[in-house]
């Protein structure tokens, strides 16, 4: 359910002229107006202001010092929430620079914070673009994505 209202907003606002700061109230009362519940509601609220603070944080510095060489290792319940078709976009978002080590722990960070038993490739995508959409200087990697999506849909990216 989390990723409904998530996809929700993110196409209510994101792909809109309807501006973007909304207080909360009004926020939570359209979302109950659409469907949502109330604690459904006020889980998402709490991972977007999750995705928030982790732009402010600075938990991610040691990896901006890792060496453009090292891998990934996902722990067991990493593995158990992202499947290896997913684990395996994240790795080509990187090779292909869309996203950067600390995004891509941001990702995986916002991926874990979900209440999602069935989570799937096309949930990543959706979470990807939010990450990009949210952390200041990633305009052109989250443009990238888009464009790429949008290819891929259209049959023109194999």
């Amino acid at each position: 359910m989390m990723m409904d209202i998530l996809m929700y907003l993110f196409e209510a606002y994101i792909y809109s002229d309807i501006e973007l700061k909304v207080d909360q109230e009004a926020l939570e009362s359209e979302l109950l107006q659409a469907g949502f519940h109330e604690k459904d509601i006020d889980k998402v609220l709490d991972w977007l202001g999750e995705l928030a603070a982790l732009q402010k944080s600075d938990a991610y510095s040691a990896i901006l010092t890792s060496s453009e060489t090292s891998a990934r290792i996902y722990t067991d319940k990493e593995i158990q929430r992202i499947n290896l078709e997913s684990r395996g976009f994240l790795l080509f978002l990187e090779q292909i620079k869309v996203l950067t080590t600390e995004t891509r722990e941001m990702v995986i960070d916002r991926v874990m914070g979900l209440e999602a038993s069935d989570f799937e490739l096309e949930d990543l995508k959706w979470i990807v673009l939010m990450v990009l959409f949210n952390v200041p200087g990633n305009e052109n990697s989250y443009i990238l994505l888009e464009d790429l999506l949008c290819a891929k849909d259209k049959g023109l990216f194999h």
